[in-house]
């Protein structure tokens, strides 16, 4: 259900490596305190995502309609 969106396009600066663990544990810190205050919004995100894929998918699964 998750796409990644593409940030190649955004330069990055080269970085030390102690400043670059920093930032990557602060951006991991974030996540996690991000995803347990919103879980609930994300789920139910996701959930509305994946009933409305289901009901588009099943437009296409008409029996009657096959080629082959």
């Amino acid at each position: 259900m998750y796409s990644e969106p593409d940030f190649q396009c955004i330069p990055l600066p080269p970085l030390p490596d102690k400043v670059a663990v920093e930032i990557l544990n602060f951006l991991q810190e974030f996540t996690i305190n991000f995803e347990n205050r919103y879980c609930n919004q994300i789920r139910r995100y996701y959930d509305q995502r994946s009933e409305r894929d289901v009901r588009q998918t099943s437009l296409f699964d008409d029996p009657g309609n096959q080629e082959f």
